[in-house]
């Protein structure tokens, strides 16, 4: 009895810690001394970020892949609905639009290394600050994340 009533306040109390309210995301700014003050910013344009992983470039033809975009939407419904809706915010962002946002590389790159990206890229930290529940990561393969970019092509 203890021990349960010990595990129901231990459980409240990190989940009352993990949850965010609506702040503003910070900066970090590092004094090097008295006269001198380095602010960290993250890149200026979204788009030029490739996050953290092993996808270092994605050639997207001009034409969309109905057959990717098929086994992309089917994985994106069993691995990604839970989290994410097309067209509005739950858990996590929207994907409508996502490929407008972020490169293609820094989409897949989410996908496919979510623990790395929020600890070491400035916009996942940023979107960690901003939902407050981390990406899951869904041991997908380079082909599974290549197919559910494609979808996400057709959501603009």
């Amino acid at each position: 009895m203890r021990k349960s009533i010990f595990t129901l306040i231990l459980s409240t109390t990190l989940l009352l810690m993990s949850c965010g309210g609506d702040q503003a995301p910070k900066k970090t700014i590092k004094a090097t001394g008295p006269a001198k003050t380095e602010v960290k910013k993250e890149a200026s344009n979204p788009m030029d970020d490739k996050g953290i992983g092993p996808v270092k470039s994605v050639e997207l033809a001009a034409e969309i892949d109905q057959t990717m975009v098929a086994e992309g939407k089917k994985l994106f419904k069993g691995k990604c609905s839970a989290c994410h809706k097309v067209s509005k915010r739950f858990i996590g962002p929207a994907m409508k639009g996502v490929l407008k946002r972020r490169s293609p590389e820094w989409t897949m790159n989410m996908i496919l290394n979510p623990d790395e990206m929020v600890k070491k890229n400035p916009i996942a930290k940023q979107l960690l600050m901003e939902y407050s529940a981390p990406m899951a990561n869904q041991s997908l393969t380079e082909k599974e994340a290549r197919n559910i970019l494609e979808f996400f092509r057709t959501l603009n």
